[in-house]
């Protein structure tokens, strides 16, 4: 294969044939199309062949620049390009770039000469930003389309020197779909680390980088940089401050790409894998808390971790925390009573330790011995304060029935009740009657009487006939 490649000479006689480039073998006399040329081109740049190429053509102009290089249809691509001679050539004055097309030999193809710095040709819509006197032949390529995929050679064209650099081109390839970002994650995260995660897009356009967003946070600060090869990136960054809740969450970055006739957009998504202490742990009991003689009892300790945990089970007795199985379960007969009381479980990893509050372990006899006795003592409780209001009750309707002889009339400051009354004062001294008390037995006394309270208590209205004021401010008529 080596041999025939150095054998291979690219000849312009009748070798154009239906628009397809046909070179010419000395050894066979073969005749090949464009594209076994391009692919043997591409086979010499790539595979560290161009060794055959540069002692067969014995080139003296040679270029840097990546040997493949990817664009997107409707944008722009920035080409990297620093070219060297052989020899002592200087390039001080005035220089013109050419770049060439699919074959580097111009004289015998002169279409394949897209762009002449010295503007007699510009096929294609680039322009040279680069000093050729110091060297530099990037080149921006402009609204690319898919026709645009090809090889590409460049040649400078000086006063004192002219040559192509025919083994040391590159290969472009013009695509339709954005390029998905890349996202950036440090790796063995842990809980309270803090890290930069970083969201990156390939950028063959500097003058027209692409919009970066994603869900950490909206305002992240955009910044375009030259890589080593001299092409360019555009990333984002966010710092954050790692939590068990990051575990599992996803970061989504999307690249939007301004194009011709719109924006073409690629997403990449990411989930944060961090490790934390344990969290909520947790001891339960299966059947129950209460348990009898001879049955089996399962104690299952959880807890959230990572990595996960290893699980220890204690009991606590008189003389404190009393450490009794390893593992996420543990099992255990009563066989006598002796193991009831209270157990906790300790979940535990290489970032930390979490104890489950206390599981009571209660003999089912003896509850159920208590509670009955406690109902009973409640029924009791309820018999006796019955018959304690029983017997306030008929206490109280006692002191009533006492009462009923004398009724206390009432009276408020605002409704005084006048009283009037016949009083005998005969009948009430019989001792004492004259012949005028008979005279006067059938008259009739009317009089106010203001009845007085003091307290509660009414004052008894014996005397009225020997105090004349029963009450302050108060006199009987006569």
């Amino acid at each position: 294969m080596k041999s025939f490649k150095t054998q291979l000479t690219f000849k312009s006689i009748h070798c154009v044939k239906k628009g397809l480039l046909v070179c010419w073998s000395a050894a066979s006399r073969m005749c090949f199309s464009l594209t076994i040329i391009c692919s043997l081109l591409t086979f010499q740049f790539d595979s560290g062949a161009a060794d055959d190429c540069e002692s067969f053509k014995n080139p003296v102009l040679f270029i840097t620049t990546p040997g493949n290089l990817e664009a997107l249809n409707g944008l722009c691509l920035q080409v990297p390009c620093n070219f060297s001679a052989k020899g002592s050539a200087s390039f001080t004055g005035e220089n013109f770039g050419v770049w060439i097309k699919s074959d580097p030999r111009f004289k015998e193809f002169s279409t394949n000469v897209i762009f002449n710095s010295s503007r007699s040709i510009n096929t294609y819509p680039l322009e040279i930003t680069g000093n050729l006197e110091r060297q530099d032949c990037t080149t921006v390529f402009h609204n690319l389309t898919r026709e645009h995929s090809d090889m590409y050679f460049f040649r400078i064209e000086h006063t004192q020197f002219q040559a192509t650099a025919s083994c040391s081109g590159f290969r472009l390839t013009v695509r339709d779909s954005a390029w998905s970002p890349s996202i950036n994650v440090p790796s063995d995260l842990k809980e309270h680390q803090s890290v930069t995660v970083t969201c990156s897009a390939f950028t063959p356009c500097p003058h027209s980088p692409p919009e970066l967003t994603w869900n950490l946070q909206q305002d992240s600060l955009r910044q375009t940089g030259k890589n080593t090869d001299g092409t360019f990136t555009t990333k984002i960054q966010e710092s954050i401050t790692l939590s068990d809740t990051h575990d599992g969450y996803n970061i989504r970055c999307s690249a939007r790409y301004p194009v011709i006739g719109g924006n073409k957009t690629a997403e990449t998504e990411v989930t944060l894998s961090v490790s934390y202490a344990p969290r909520n742990t947790s001891a339960s009991i299966s059947p129950s808390g209460l348990v009898s003689a001879g049955s089996w009892v399962e104690l299952s300790c959880s807890s959230r971790a990572k990595p996960p945990p290893s699980f220890t089970w204690f009991r606590i007795s008189e003389d404190g925390a009393t450490k009794v199985s390893v593992g996420k379960v543990y099992r255990l007969q009563m066989t006598n009573m002796t193991d009831l009381g209270s157990y906790y479980c300790k979940a535990e990893n290489i970032l930390g330790s979490q104890t489950s509050t206390q599981s009571h372990l209660k003999d089912h006899d003896t509850l159920w011995g208590a509670a009955a006795g406690g109902l009973v003592a409640i029924i009791v409780v309820i018999c006796g304060a019955y018959v304690l209001w029983r017997l306030k009750f008929k206490h109280s309707a006692l002191r009533q029935s006492q009462n009923t002889g004398f009724q206390e009339p009432t009276s408020t400051a605002e409704n005084q009740d006048i009283h009037y009354g016949d009083i005998d004062f005969s009948a009430m001294r019989p001792s004492l009657r004259t012949a005028r008390d008979k005279m006067d037995q059938q008259n009739v006394m009317y009089s106010e009487v203001k009845v007085c309270r003091t307290g509660n208590r009414t004052e008894s209205v014996d005397g009225l006939y020997a105090q004349r004021h029963l009450c302050p401010g108060f006199d009987f008529p006569g």
